[in-house]
């Protein structure tokens, strides 16, 4: 739930600290593992903000979205393989794709509220990860599709972690960027309006069905360009990764980062992928006979916590801290070092030899 009056998070300064810090960390990590590591995150972070405007902005649960991640995938691997099109044709076919079809569905689950739409978004998920498992003939069923092209701009290929690196978290920035105009904006307004009441948002004049449409569409977008550009690094698509596991996954980030902030986003991908890795390290140590149950259990009880200590998510509780501490007025420098002076046990020696102490800092 957002809160009223919670404190702002700078959007644009902050935005370019972070995609310059982003620019410079290849300078400083070689190695490969890590670079792929921080090529998820950028795909999770583009995954996760549009799950934090459907969720934190609209009000709309969604347990399916790791459907529009795999539909994505798939229509991008589909169009360049089998129907001979560009890569990046592929990418404008998916985006067209998870689109439409997110607006298809959206016109009779948003009839439905609360417990009712999760569970319809949920069954929505099912049914394509079945589709995705059954449909040899288009998708290749349980072993998936080979072969994908990378993605290339003339004769320079993304085809090295590196490249890839910054291929994906260019498009993270413009993603946030885009985002952060968007809840900016009168619609952003808007959307805080349907979620904090759609009754009185509809009675002051807004059109609570068609905005909860669009930012649904919006975020399946997001998705479908996450998956495309998934497909195109991995070269390879299988149904595995895009389950009810995966959209378990997405809610975490969200709900760690904060649903209610686009800043949310990149730090709940990087914390949940952080966690992951350390879970398959350190679990089969413990637990020999681990398997990926154990994975989603922890990550139901990790959300299970935040829910319940840290409702609003670590961001806005910074955020929080931040605003906090420039509210607080703290005595002069000068009269903190003479109190802590007037305790020290040794001042009286000091003082013995008429040394002077200076504590104006």
């Amino acid at each position: 739930m957002i809160r009223q009056g919670s404190p702002p998070i700078p959007s644009q300064r902050w935005l370019l600290l972070f995609a310059g810090g982003l620019a410079l960390l290849p300078l400083f990590v070689r190695s490969s593992y890590l670079l792929t590591v921080m090529v998820f995150i950028g795909l999770y972070t583009i995954l996760t903000v549009g799950l934090c405007l459907l969720m934190g902005y609209a009000g709309q649960v969604s347990l399916g979205h790791a459907a529009f991640y795999g539909l994505g995938a798939y229509v991008s691997a589909i169009t360049t393989l089998k129907a001979g099109l560009s890569p990046w044709l592929g990418i404008v076919f998916s985006l067209i794709c998870t689109g439409a079809i997110a607006f298809l569905i959206a016109q009779p689950i948003f009839r439905l509220r609360g417990h009712y739409l999760a569970m319809a978004t949920l069954g929505f998920g099912y049914i394509v990860y079945i589709f995705f498992t059954e449909a040899s003939a288009l998708t290749g069923g349980p072993s998936g599709l080979s072969g994908v092209p990378y993605l290339s701009i003339g004769g320079w290929a993304f085809d090295r972690d590196v490249k890839s690196y910054y291929l994906v978290w260019g498009v993270a920035i413009v993603v946030l960027a885009a985002s952060l105009n968007l809840v900016s904006s009168r619609t952003g307004r808007a959307l805080r309006a349907i979620h904090g009441s759609e009754i009185a948002a509809q009675a002051v004049g807004v059109n609570a069905r068609r905005l909860k449409t669009q930012v649904f569409v919006l975020s399946a977008c997001f998705a479908g360009l996450a998956g495309s550009l998934y497909a195109h690094y991995l070269t390879f698509v299988n149904p595995s990764p895009f389950g009810f596991h995966f959209s378990v996954m997405l809610l975490v980030m969200a709900s760690v980062g904060g649903v209610a902030t686009v800043w949310g986003a990149p730090f709940g991908a990087a914390a949940v992928m952080a966690f992951s890795e350390v879970l398959r390290a350190v679990v089969p140590r413990f637990l020999s006979h681990a398997s990926g149950e154990t994975e989603i259990t922890v990550f139901g009880i990790l959300l299970m916590l935040m829910m319940i200590f840290m409702p609003a998510g670590v961001v806005p509780r910074i955020a929080d801290l931040n605003l906090l501490r420039k509210r607080v007025k703290w005595p002069p420098r000068s009269v903190i070092g003479q109190k802590i002076v007037t305790l020290l046990p040794w001042r009286r020696k000091w003082e013995g030899r008429g040394e002077r102490i200076d504590t104006a800092g």
